[in-house]
């Protein structure tokens, strides 16, 4: 792989994860609720969505995924419904508002399998990974060497630009935890999720 094509990658990777997406406002509204360490839980499940859309990719699995019709869409309503169900517990809720108040937050397993699903259920990730992916990709040589640079540099990026995310959001969380913005923390992050969820079901495969 050449130098060119891993700059282009690591641009256009690193532009993709700035924008914020259901990623990004699942990793806020975990920082909001549990603070910046705990966010961390969430970063790693998405990450490992990654990893795994890499092994797909890498297999031609993730190519089919985004030409069966039916297969895309189930996966893309399964996590919107998802997320917009975790907003609307976040905002009304009486476990997840007493969770601000509470001196153990969600558990850090559970924050990972949450943005385990959030990510693999992502349709961009699905597209990225299935139709733009292979355009980095040198059909000449080996493609599972490249697939691993590849998959190495968008998980390091991604890691460092979430974490960015989280910890912006945890310096937020001491102030949110107070009992008088409790409220309004579990509404913004249950704000958070249901914009992320609304934003899934709105995308088309392309």
């Amino acid at each position: 792989m050449s130098w060119t094509i891993w700059w282009l990658f690591a641009t256009t990777e690193l532009l993709l994860c700035l924008t914020p997406g259901p990623a990004v406002l699942f990793v806020l509204s975990s920082a909001l609720r549990g603070g910046a360490r705990r966010s961390l839980a969430s970063n790693a499940g998405i990450l490992s969505a990654n990893a795994v859309y890499f092994l797909l990719s890498a297999t031609g699995l993730g190519a089919l995924l985004l030409a069966s019709y039916n297969l895309f869409f189930a996966v893309k309503w399964i996590g919107a419904a998802y997320l917009i169900y975790l907003g609307l517990l976040s905002i009304f809720g009486k476990s997840a508002a007493l969770a601000i108040k509470e001196q153990n937050p969600a558990r850090p397993r559970r924050l990972l399998a949450d943005g385990f699903i959030v990510q693999a259920s992502n349709p961009k990730a699905i597209i990225f990974f299935s139709a733009l992916l292979p355009q980095f990709l040198d059909a000449r040589h080996a493609v599972a060497p490249q697939v691993a640079i590849l998959g190495v540099t968008s998980v390091t990026i991604e890691f460092l630009v979430l974490l960015g995310y989280g910890v912006a959001a945890g310096r937020m969380s001491d102030l949110a935890r107070q009992p008088r913005y409790a409220a309004w923390t579990n509404r913004l992050a249950g704000a958070f999720l249901i914009g992320a969820g609304t934003g899934l079901a709105a995308i088309r495969k392309i």
